[in-house]
């Protein structure tokens, strides 16, 4: 299989036009038209990695899927809108014309889902292990959320359930929360956001950091999927779900909207954000990419 016959197998499963888009896949580089006016451009780069993020074993479709849905989940944690996507895969030789058929379609299936263009990218040899990065761009929407924007006395909520994602291989299925994310970028009494990708024990803190200010958290409020402890869902990472910081003054109309607009989707609050003179409720630590390379698979 030669390497133009590859890109066209990829090419079949892609989606590659988008009224943005000048040139696209098949040049050297990809050109865009800059943003519309009133809006910026939001960049964000995010890497899928054989033994990390997914097996040996792990369905390559269901890998496709989780390497775009990562980064898009960073979108909604800032309310921003994705459109073009490029995908650089490093493989060792070994992989089938049918793998990189299914990794391909599953690459696929997450950018029709969400309307992104897969606008380029480059494939090379791997001597081991399948890695994916994804560089994805955008515009901001109507309010760009930053972790830094949290203040004392706002309600912490998270969306959804956390914990277990790696047993119950909810890592490779989860669904970005990006109508979310921009919907809750659109309420007045949303201060901050971030995406729960390493975990509460580790994204809180980094929040908290960010917007200088401590957090009491109350750990039996935590939701949790039912096969998954309190532990195991500040400690686990990969839920995908949206951390938020919201105005205690907003809180009840905020909720009530969000349950007509997500009737399925819990909102829960699990603590306060607090001011540096409080000491922070200590909770176990999430994965660090740095410190902790055995998080179990």
């Amino acid at each position: 299989m030669t390497e133009e016959s590859l890109l066209e197998i990829i090419r079949q499963e892609l989606p590659i036009s988008h009224p943005s888009l000048i040139v696209g896949s098949g040049d050297d580089c990809a050109v865009v038209r800059p943003p519309p006016e009133g809006h910026s451009l939001v960049l964000k780069t995010d890497a899928t990695l054989e033994g990390i993020h997914f097996t040996q074993e792990t369905d390559l479709s269901a890998v496709g899927w989780k390497a775009l849905c990562r980064p898009i989940s960073d979108f909604a944690a800032m309310g921003a809108i994705p459109q073009h996507a490029l995908v650089t895969v490093a493989a060792p030789l070994a992989r089938s014309e049918n793998e990189w058929r299914d990794l391909s379609r599953g690459i696929g299936k997450a950018a029709r889902t969400f309307k992104i263009t897969i606008i380029g990218g480059e494939i090379t040899r791997s001597p081991t292990t399948l890695f994916i990065s994804v560089t994805l761009s955008g515009i901001t929407g109507p309010r760009t959320l930053l972790r830094s924007a949290a203040q004392p006395n706002d309600l912490i909520c998270v969306t959804g359930k956390l914990g277990g994602s790696f047993q119950s291989g909810r890592h490779l299925t989860f669904l970005p929360r990006l109508l979310e994310g921009q919907w809750l970028a659109a309420q007045s009494g949303v201060h901050a956001m971030m995406d729960l990708s390493d975990g509460l024990g580790s994204d809180l803190p980094r929040l908290a950091r960010a917007s200088q200010c401590n957090f009491l958290i109350e750990e039996n409020n935590i939701p949790c999927h039912q096969d998954s402890s309190t532990q195991e869902a500040i400690t686990h990472g990969e839920d995908y779900e949206l951390l938020v910081t919201i105005d205690p003054k907003a809180w009840l109309k905020l909720h009530a909207d969000w349950k007509n607009h997500f009737p399925a989707l819990e909102l829960t609050p699990i603590g306060t954000m607090t001011s540096l003179k409080t000491p922070a409720t200590p909770i176990p630590p999430g994965f660090d990419h740095v410190e902790d390379f055995k998080r179990p698979l």
